[in-house]
Formats: structure tokens, sequence, C-alpha cells
């Protein structure tokens, strides 16, 4: 995509490593609907009770702190975390359902970068990013990690670093000696 000026605009569709999309999310959860989905964060899973209070769609245009044009869809999922009655842990199929009829009103980009808003009601929303879920007994857990903020120039000249090495240090060449000694 360019500006009106014809710069380049980085799309942001290249997360952290850890970072997942929803589309990978829902791909995920197709295969255990009947599964309880606990989200966890902070060292702790959220209560039983929780909801689903707000799914939200964006796309955002911005500059980064190096003067570059970005652009990128983002879903943001409010969790309210609360306790209410005999409540348990919703099955993934019914977190699945509710992202659905969303979609239904809403355009959801299945590459979004996903970003969970977490609150108890009383202490202010944290924003967490979610990694890939695991199987854990009966349960699928969805682990949530603080998103901190970041430097992008910086961590594209980092991924960029890491590229070139792991080129430069990749598979021994035919004399057994990896390239880069």
């Amino acid at each position: 995509m360019l500006t009106p000026d014809n710069r380049e605009i980085a799309s942001s569709t290249d997360f952290q490593s850890d970072d997942i999309s929803i589309g990978e999310l829902l791909s995920f959860l197709a295969e255990h609907k009947e599964k309880p989905l606990v989200f966890s964060y902070d060292g702790r899973s959220v209560k039983p009770g929780y909801h689903v209070t707000e799914v939200k769609a964006g796309s955002f245009a911005a500059l980064d702190c190096g003067a570059n044009p970005e652009s990128w869809t983002e879903l943001f999922i409010q969790l309210w975390d609360v306790n209410e009655g005999e409540r348990t842990h919703m099955p993934s199929g019914k977190f699945s359902a509710i992202i659905r009829k969303v979609s239904e009103q809403v355009a959801l980009d299945p590459t979004a970068k996903l970003t969970f808003e977490v609150s108890d009601g009383i202490a202010p929303m944290q924003l967490h990013k979610a990694s890939m879920p695991m199987i854990r007994g009966s349960e699928v857990h969805v682990p949530l990690s603080a998103r901190a903020a970041s430097c992008k120039p910086r961590d594209r000249w980092l991924a960029e670093e890491a590229k070139a090495t792991a080129a430069c240090c990749g598979p021994a060449k035919g004399d057994g000696q990896p390239c880069c000694n």
C-alpha cells in the first residue's frame, strides 16, 4: 500500500512468534468444541464465570517512531473476569459461536492481530496477546501475556539480523563446517 506521497506502508501482519491470529485460534478450537475454554494471564486462570463482553475489529494506519507508515487490522476481544454463581468455563464451541455471531455483523479478518482486553470490572483493563492454545486434561488453555510496547523499526532490524545470522550460520557446507566458521 502507498501513501499519498508514494511511500510504501508496511503491513504489520508479522506478529511476534508467539502471537496468534483469530483464524488460528478458531481453527484450533474447532477440534475441541465441547472442551471448556480457559484463558490464563498474570499466572492464573480466568474465573469460571468470565464473559466475552465486546468484540471490536479495527483497521489502523499509523506512523511508527521512525516515521515509517504502517497499516494493520486488529481484533480486540474483551474478557470480563468474574465468577457468577455456579457457572463453569464456557465451552470452546460457545466462544467460537460468539465470534461467528460478531462476524455476521462486522467484517473480521482471519489474519488480524488478536488482542484481549481483560479486567475483573474493578482493575483497569490490561492488553494481552494470545499464544497457541494447548490441551491440559479435558480443557483448552489459551495463555495470554502482556502486550508490551515496542519500537517497530528496531523490531524489524532485529528480525533482519536474525534472518541474516540464520542464513550465515545455517546448515553445514559440504565440508561439514557451518558457513559462518
